[in-house]
């Protein structure tokens, strides 16, 4: 005999998925837009650079030559690993080990932090300001405007490391998790662009 109450339970159970699904996709989407929003504020900044330091007279601020690449480059590689290892944090969840994912989910907020240390001894360090200039200006605007980028990255990872110690919460998967991510991917590569732009450039 057909049990009517369990078919209509399993219509009902696909139903939400196929709704919660949906959601899920159309989020992702508008924050896929966001993102494009934001490499358009950056390609503006970046042909913006480009204008001044091949149009400026006296580019550099007096006494300034350049800029030291070492540590940069340092921090550069720290950033850019970050991506592989919010990778395997991403590739932990979804295997289902929460504990693998927070300590790569850590693990990718310590390398950031220490992106952003690196970014303050560096400034603490130079001989010009943001009054130095176009060079000057331009300099502090981009590295500080990403830098609040990888800060908002840290946050919400931050965020995101405490909901997963909700009983439960991400047995599924979750979007703030994959944004989050692909959040911090799209903050890499802007910082290789900037690295290229700003200390390889000169």
């Amino acid at each position: 005999m057909i049990n009517t109450s369990e078919i209509d339970n399993s219509i009902e159970s696909a139903a939400q998925n196929i709704a919660h699904h949906d959601e899920s996709d159309n989020r992702m989407f508008g924050f896929i837009i966001f993102l494009l929003s934001e490499s358009v504020v950056f390609l503006g900044f970046f042909i913006g650079y480009y204008v001044y330091k091949t149009n400026a007279v006296d580019w550099l601020p007096a006494g300034v030559s350049g800029l030291e690449i070492r540590e940069p480059a340092i921090n550069t590689v720290i950033l850019v690993s970050s991506s592989f290892v919010i990778y395997i944090a991403e590739r932990c969840l979804r295997q289902q080990n929460l504990w693998g994912f927070r300590f790569f989910w850590l693990l990718t907020m310590l390398m950031g932090s220490y992106f952003l240390y690196g970014q303050i001894i560096e400034w603490q360090g130079l001989k010009f300001g943001f009054t130095s200039g176009l060079f000057g200006g331009t300099f502090y605007l981009l590295t500080g405007f990403h830098g609040l980028h990888v800060l908002t990255g840290v946050l919400l990872q931050s965020l995101m490391l405490i909901r997963s110690f909700i009983p439960g919460n991400y047995d599924k998967g979750e979007f703030g998790v994959e944004a989050t991510s692909l959040f911090w991917h799209f903050v890499d590569v802007i910082w290789i662009i900037l690295f290229l732009l700003l200390y390889v450039w000169q």
